[in-house]
């Protein structure tokens, strides 16, 4: 089942919560669009067909939808929640030029379009869509545009690659025991950690050191945007070695420190 919450609604763009409560592991088909569309994950996961290519789609991967396309969506995991941002064609293009053709509609969504991504619904919030919403969109989609458009592209790997990658992301994002490191990891998955780390710079554009940081990082900012109080607490239950550490990492990722990622986050 799926439920929709408007979060902005303007004549070139509308920004919507999807909830779905879906489990179940057959493909439903999707009616082509003519819009453009942007979905973000927030919580949950799930796998989208189009073109014969499955993505699995987390929030570290999201997904590009363009014109015409015929798409099928299963939800193995459960539910999850979702930010779908709808273009018109002449706002895509304008953002991400005339002739812009992505190379693909899979999105790795590091952690600045992560922030950009919840800088937007804290726009949306406000209900100022015509500048604050408006102008956090355009920062939001411009992003993405230079990563589909000319950017590192996910799903470009042989298909036995795109499969050792999404154990690997389910691995780290499950907080399994042998994703503590490169070699456990590879060990757990079978194969070479040499192999390992080279299909996840391919398929992802990232190595997976960084990769890893990225998952740890969006806990930090989902910490963060609830109010947590202290950061050394965040940093030990994180996994870091000390405040200093989780600092450099997410300023590494963000390009903001903790505290100002709170300036930004909590209204």
């Amino acid at each position: 089942m799926l439920t929709f919450a408007g979060l902005a609604d303007h004549p070139d763009f509308a920004v919507t919560a999807v909830t779905c409560r879906d489990d179940h592991r057959g493909w439903s088909t999707e009616t082509p669009r003519d819009d453009v569309r942007i979905v973000l994950v927030r919580r949950g996961g799930f796998r989208r067909r189009v073109r014969g290519a499955d993505t699995d789609l987390d929030r570290t991967v999201g997904y590009l939808g363009l014109r015409g396309e015929e798409e099928r969506f299963a939800h193995p995991a459960g539910g999850d929640t979702c930010t779908s941002i709808t273009l018109t064609p002449a706002l895509w293009r304008g953002l991400a030029g005339d002739t812009a053709h992505p190379h693909t509609s899979d999105l790795y969504v590091d952690a600045r379009l992560d922030l950009a991504h919840r800088r937007l619904l804290l726009a949306a919030r406000t209900g100022d869509v015509g500048y604050a919403g408006a102008e956090s969109l355009v920062a939001l989609v411009a992003g993405i545009a230079r990563r589909v458009v000319a950017g590192a592209v996910p799903g470009r790997g042989a298909s036995r690659d795109r499969a050792l990658v999404a154990a690997a992301r389910a691995a780290i994002g499950a907080d399994h025991p042998a994703a503590a490191g490169l070699l456990p990891l590879a060990a757990y998955l079978g194969v070479s950690p040499y192999r390992l780390s080279r299909a996840c710079s391919r398929e992802l554009g990232v190595p997976l050191t960084r990769y890893r940081n990225r998952v740890r990082v969006a806990r930090a900012l989902d910490r963060i945007e609830a109010g947590t109080p202290s950061l050394a607490v965040l940093a030990a239950d994180l996994g870091f070695a000390d405040q200093a550490h989780l600092t450099r990492t997410v300023r590494d990722h963000v390009g903001h420190t903790p505290t100002a990622i709170r300036r930004l986050l909590v209204p």
